[in-house]
């Protein structure tokens, strides 16, 4: 699987990310800066956490305006996979590749704490090595996580199975008001939502932080290993 990884000024989670890319692909990953204004051939393109242009007017806001965007778009038009973690998401949900927006966290604190997600939808690049109902843990690191979408397309996505991810306790209950287990108060207590054609992907915690043991636990992994065996011919 061929993996490019966007780096804006501010990001800081493209080394995370590289090593889990290479620990289930065995090669490194190509870095993309966001000044380029053309691809390689890849498979996937991710875009990282990170405070991309210091968070300033809308997290991901002035990064879905950097060149390379054009190019990413162009790359999902053709049924590319993308996978956009924490500020990637936000990115995603600006450039309008993704539905909905990312707001202050309920509480109106930076969060930085393990929480557990809840499998919504088996069967896509992203999530094919896990069931409907599984439970995993994983880092979340953000203080605008808070993903909100005006009631139509939240039924939408409901109704059409694109949510990817939502937030639970360790046993798979979710409770939307609870905030030990929807720690920033989002809609419905989404983590992680997907495109129609279910090629990209979006989700708030950080995945590429437990994929290996060294690390606290594999429980990201299966992700990764996933989209290799999606992708790879």
């Amino acid at each position: 699987m061929k993996a490019g990884i966007v780096v804006f000024p501010g990001t800081n989670r493209e080394r995370d990310m590289a090593i889990a890319l290479r620990s289930v692909t065995g090669t490194a990953p190509v870095m993309l800066w966001h000044g380029e204004t053309s691809l390689p051939d890849l498979d996937l393109i991710v875009l990282p956490g990170g405070f991309s242009y210091g968070d300033y007017l809308r997290c991901g806001a002035m990064a879905a305006h950097s060149p390379i965007m054009r190019e990413i778009r162009t790359f999902a038009a053709r049924g590319g996979h993308i996978l956009g973690v924490c500020n990637g998401f936000q990115i995603l949900t600006e450039t309008g590749l993704l539905p909905g927006a990312l707001l202050r966290n309920a509480g109106l604190r930076f969060l930085s704490q393990d929480c557990w997600l809840r499998v919504e939808e088996a069967g896509t690049p992203f999530t094919r090595n896990w069931k409907k109902g599984d439970v995993f843990r994983t880092p979340l690191a953000h203080g605008d996580g808070n993903y909100v979408a005006d009631v139509t397309t939240v039924d939408r996505l409901e109704g059409e199975g694109l949510i990817a991810f939502r937030y639970s306790d360790a046993k798979g209950v979710v409770d939307v008001a609870d905030r030990l287990s929807n720690p920033n108060g989002s809609m419905n207590a989404i983590a992680g939502v997907l495109s129609e054609n279910r090629r990209i992907c979006g989700m708030m915690p950080h995945p590429e932080d437990l994929v290996d043991p060294l690390m606290g636990g594999v429980d990201g992994r299966p992700l990764f290993e996933g989209l290799v065996e999606a992708l790879v011919q």
